[in-house]
């Protein structure tokens, strides 16, 4: 996904809810207003209309609202003393921290595929300097898109030639129980990483606990379709999950994807197996102002609300 755009068109669109008129009035309190089977994490700039635009008022608005998990793609880009102050108060409020983004230059940007040493040197800077971002702010799962195709070399060669960087990339994250998660998306043809399957085949090459796949719910939606078969086939290399419907790119219940079926699927797997997914919020809001951010979490409600 075009990352910088999403963000500015997320804080522009705004996002979330509760019925109840008074939910917006304080962005803190002692319990949350909804209890969610799973670990959703939202972002910030989704509950500005509700919350106002200082991130730590933000942060109390998610946790209040029961949304106790937070991704930040441009956690990188923060001041030093930002990301310290996010992470002091996601710890008091008991907030675990979801992806963000290494810093390469750009999704299609310093292709891992065409095995220049400019390139590679430049995704590895960016996984060292993502070991100490995670530090400041407690994260575990940082997202990697590997650019764009070399359409000169055939798939095989480029293939490899990613497999070889990541598996660099995974030597610097692996000492530190870092995980980078591989993205494909669905933003245009020319980016390298386009399917579920061809990511699963890339994590099993790599061979690295550091090493797994960002199941975008949405992008795979647009790309593969068949969501709930596909999560079932490459499971085992999936650690993190994004959401967002189709079309559009909002919350569930506001596109053709059903939301609650697939959330009841990953539930149930993952209490069978003892696992536990942080569920990104990575979309906009499919209306505008305080109603369209209450219209999100009630979304979130409904679609949380499968049978066990």
């Amino acid at each position: 996904m075009l990352r910088r755009n999403f963000v500015k068109s997320s804080l522009g669109i705004a996002g979330a809810a509760m019925a109840a008129n008074e939910a917006f009035a304080t962005p803190t309190s002692n319990m949350a207003k909804n209890t969610f089977k799973l670990k959703y994490a939202s972002h910030f700039g989704m509950f500005q209309n509700s919350a106002g635009k200082d991130v730590i008022d933000q942060l109390k608005f998610m946790a209040d609202q029961g949304f106790m998990a937070l991704e930040d793609n441009g956690m990188m880009g923060r001041p030093v003393e930002e990301q310290e102050k996010i992470a002091k108060e996601m710890t008091r409020l008991g907030m675990e921290m979801g992806v963000f983004v290494v810093d390469k230059g750009g999704n299609g940007a310093n292709t891992l595929a065409t095995n220049k040493k400019e390139h590679i040197d430049i995704f590895l800077a960016g996984c060292k300097k993502a070991v100490e971002t995670a530090k400041r702010v407690n994260a575990k799962w940082m997202t990697v898109v590997p650019g764009d195709f070399d359409r000169s070399l055939p798939i095989g060669v480029q293939t490899g030639n990613v497999i070889d960087a990541l598996r660099r990339g995974a030597e610097i994250l692996e000492p530190h129980g870092l995980v980078m998660v591989l993205e494909p998306l669905s933003d245009t043809p020319n980016l390298f990483l386009r399917t579920s399957d061809q990511t699963y085949e890339i994590c099993r090459g790599v061979n690295s606990k550091s090493c797994k796949i960002l199941y975008d719910i949405y992008h795979m939606q647009k790309n593969e379709g068949r969501v709930i078969h596909n999560i079932e086939a490459t499971w085992s290399e999936i650690d993190y999950f994004q959401i967002g419907d189709e079309p559009g790119r909002n919350e569930p219940t506001t596109g053709e994807i059903n939301y609650k079926n697939i959330f009841k699927y990953i539930y149930n797997r993952s209490k069978k197996e003892g696992k536990s997914f942080i569920m990104g919020m990575e979309h906009g809001n499919s209306q505008k102002g305080k109603e369209g951010e209450a219209a999100l979490i009630k979304a979130y409600v409904d679609s949380d609300n499968f049978a066990i």
